[in-house]
């Protein structure tokens, strides 16, 4: 046990810190603090030495100079009965501060602000509290050191009843400085790379890569029961949840990836997806939300069962009723109407998400670790093409029907795992072929799953999320009922494919974007 007498508390996020201090007061610790901090204990009527009195030293430079002292951090860093370290903090009387109470400029709030500077953001880096918590880290042997005020009310227990603290907390609380302090100069980092690579090149891709993520939650299990998995990072600020049991891994895979998908459709007219495991089974599209489920629903009867469903518009009564005749394991969308939420909160086990903002307002960086202690790191495929991108090369054109279709389609085939191959009506999705080896074999699943939901694929659009390397998928396609066809380009066979869709009558347009997915 570790005995408390005199604290520093020196905090920007003030919430629960009264509380504390009368808790260390009552247990005749003397208090220390600065500033903002201070003025607040003092309200509460707290008996307080501010730190320019304990160091003898004055605030200066806007308060930049404040706790950067050896009588601070001597009171920290010294090593309690080492007989050198006694002699020494005698010898320059520098008093023991046996409790730390910091946390730390809000930096990582400012530079989320729409339009915070690069002034602003260097004026929110700390630099006395990250080194008073990692001399306070440093010597948990005997301080206490407190970053979080979730652990005030565990310290200030320990306080109450035994006037110190345990080396089992002490160790906790250090190993908890010293995540927070690189998840905030990581956080620093990366803001300043980017904000210095603006001025010096258009690159966004990092010099170095700083990973900082807070644990969101413990997750049940991963992919399979045999492995332990955690969430990281700021889902509740994107994701709410409604209703249902705890999100599993493969929930959160899987609802992120319908998030992605329908913030395609942000903006069109009420649009829901299906997807099993992250891919897309079914999309569609009504004048009423309704109609799209029956769409969607329409392409694939049999994989959406414990699926993710998906809509860019809140979800209503005729909605619910029509979803929960079949077994769902999300649904994801802006909202929820009060009667569909009553309805679908029958179903105990079903989650119901409500997006709070587009997951396309996130970091504009993929990362993804390949083992070997590695990470790819690529720019987000944000691209959207429009019909003034597409470039025409058959000699029949595409009617505005096909158009439409090949511009819905190709929103689609983007999210489905390559190699893609997606029918589709200028409203709904007929048949999809995912995952791949052969960009054929896509095509030929794609068409057997059209057939096994009972659609016609007679006058549908093509996607292809690459190029056809080879005339023969396309000429199946038509084979198939296509008469229209929206593809990247760029094969050294592309003369090969634009003479067989001539050949067969079909419309062909070249987007020059290619939409891997693997």
């Amino acid at each position: 046990m570790a005995k408390i007498q005199r604290a520093l508390l020196s905090v920007s996020d003030k919430t629960g810190l009264v509380d504390l201090a009368q808790t260390l007061a009552a247990a005749g610790v003397d208090l220390i603090s600065t500033g903002g901090t201070a003025k607040a204990l003092r309200e509460a009527g707290l008996k307080v030495t501010d730190l320019s009195a304990f160091t003898g030293f004055p605030e200066m430079l806007d308060g930049r100079v404040k706790t950067l002292h050896p009588l601070v951090h001597g009171g920290l860093l010294y090593i309690r009965g080492n007989a050198a370290h006694e002699a020494a903090v005698q010898a320059h009387s520098i008093k023991p501060i046996d409790l730390v109470v910091v946390n730390l400029y809000p930096f990582e709030q400012t530079v989320a602000k729409p339009n915070a500077t690069l002034h602003e953001a260097i004026e929110n880096i700390d630099i006395g509290g990250p080194s008073m918590l990692r001399s306070a880290a440093k010597n948990h042997d005997s301080v206490t050191v407190v970053v979080d005020p979730a652990d005030y009310a565990e310290v200030g227990r320990q306080v109450q009843e035994t006037g110190g603290t345990t080396l089992d907390l002490r160790q906790h609380l250090a190993a908890k400085v010293f995540a927070r302090t690189a998840a905030y100069d990581a956080a620093i980092a990366t803001h300043l790379q980017k904000a210095f690579a603006a001025e010096e090149s258009p690159s966004p891709l990092p010099s170095t890569l700083t990973v900082q993520a807070p644990l969101a939650q413990p997750l049940r299990y991963g992919e399979n029961p045999h492995q332990r998995a955690a969430l990281y990072g700021r889902f509740q600020d994107y994701f709410q949840q409604l209703h249902g049991k705890e999100l599993s891994y493969n929930n959160i895979l899987d609802l992120t990836a319908a998030a992605n998908l329908i913030t395609e459709f942000q903006c069109d007219a009420p649009t829901l997806a299906i997807l099993k495991h992250t891919n897309p089974c079914g999309v569609g599209q009504g004048e009423v939300l309704r109609d799209a489920w029956l769409k969607a629903f329409a392409t694939d009867r049999q994989a959406p069962f414990g699926g993710i469903i998906t809509a860019n518009t809140a979800v209503d009564a005729d909605t619910a009723r029509e979803i929960a005749e079949i077994f769902s394991e999300v649904i994801v969308a802006p909202d929820f109407s009060e009667p569909a939420l009553a309805l679908l909160r029958q179903k105990k086990n079903l989650r119901l998400i409500r997006m709070l903002k587009s997951p396309i307002a996130a970091a504009s960086l993929d990362v993804r670790s390949v083992g070997a202690e590695s990470y790819l790191v690529q720019e987000r495929d944000l691209k959207r093409t429009a019909a003034a991108d597409l470039k025409v090369v058959t000699n029949r054109k595409p009617t505005e029907t096909e158009q439409r279709a090949m511009l819905f389609g190709w929103r689609v085939v983007k999210h489905v795992k390559s190699n893609a191959i997606v029918y589709v009506a200028e409203d709904r999705t007929l048949g999809i072929g995912a995952g791949q080896m052969s960009r054929v074999d896509a095509s030929r699943i794609a068409v057997w799953k059209a057939g096994e939901a009972g659609l016609s694929l007679k006058g549908s659009v093509v996607c292809s999320d690459a190029f056809f390397p080879f005339a023969d998928g396309l000429v199946a396609a038509a084979g198939a009922g296509a008469t229209a066809a929206i593809q990247p380009g760029g094969s050294v066979r592309d003369p090969e494919v634009i003479a067989a869709a001539d050949q067969h009558g079909l419309a062909m347009a070249f987007t020059g974007i290619r939409h891997f997915r693997h």
